[in-house]
């Protein structure tokens, strides 16, 4: 339930279209609803516009088909990532209006579009696109549109530099390198939005699975640019759409 659908009901209610007992019935589940081996916060999409988002890696095949079943018959959006090949053909043999975006490791079952802001999707190099197209999805599915401007990286600045206005005009922009990190700080510097830096696990030795540019981008000092963990598109994704959904009202 969303907080259109709330309005609704409530509102029926109010003119005597809907009884109270149908109300409490549709409403017995907020704002959680027990699974056995999940308990599921259905009251979310309430509070961020956006439903709970489902962490596919960790869990088996029956426990996602039993919480994806349980947020698609609430009507709700589903959003499962970090996804095994495995496990997202599963999903769309039991819910064959689903998306899988194999790149992403994304399962995305829409119910109803959200709406939110522009958001630029930036990498430093190829190899950071799997966690850049995590962020890009992430964004799409609460509704931003995803500008995807890949392979820009500080080793030819001048790449980016031929892509600034576009991604200056986006309301937020995700910033997605390994190595040293050095993208974020770039793009923070030349463009007046928030920037939301993701360090990448790529890179040699001693970039140490992406702690060099981790540190890198919580040291930048554009001050635009805030940071998430190392290969955390999801985090990125969706608090750039978030931000690019509330600048989108202004």
């Amino acid at each position: 339930m969303d907080e259109r659908e709330l309005r609704r009901l409530l509102s029926g209610v109010r003119r005597g279209a809907v009884s109270l007992e149908d109300a409490l019935g549709k409403l017995k589940d907020l704002p959680f609803a027990e699974l056995g081996y999940a308990t599921l916060d259905t009251h979310r999409n309430l509070r961020y516009g956006f439903p709970e988002v489902v962490l596919g890696e960790p869990k088996t095949v029956e426990q996602l088909l039993g919480i994806v079943g349980a947020l698609s018959a609430r009507r709700q959006s589903v959003l499962v990532t970090r996804l095994q090949p495995e496990k997202a053909e599963a999903l769309l043999a039991r819910f064959p209006k689903g998306v899988h975006h194999p790149q992403a490791r994304i399962f995305e079952l829409r119910h109803r579009r959200a709406r939110a802001g522009t958001v630029a999707v930036v990498t430093a190099g190829t190899s950071d696109i799997p966690i850049a197209e995590e962020a890009a999805v992430t964004a799409e599915a609460m509704g931003a549109e995803v500008r995807r401007i890949y392979d820009v990286g500080v080793a030819g600045i001048h790449r980016m530099l031929r892509r600034r206005e576009e991604i200056q005009s986006a309301h937020a922009a995700v910033v997605v390198a390994g190595m040293e990190g050095a993208l974020a700080s770039a793009v923070g510097g030349l463009v007046g939005i928030p920037v939301v830096a993701v360090p990448t696990s790529v890179g040699y030795g001693a970039s140490f699975g992406g702690v060099s540019a981790l540190l890198a981008m919580v040291s930048s000092c554009a001050p635009n640019v805030a940071t998430v963990n190392i290969d955390n598109g999801f985090g990125a994704g969706f608090y750039a759409a978030l931000v690019s959904r509330t600048r989108g009202r202004r």
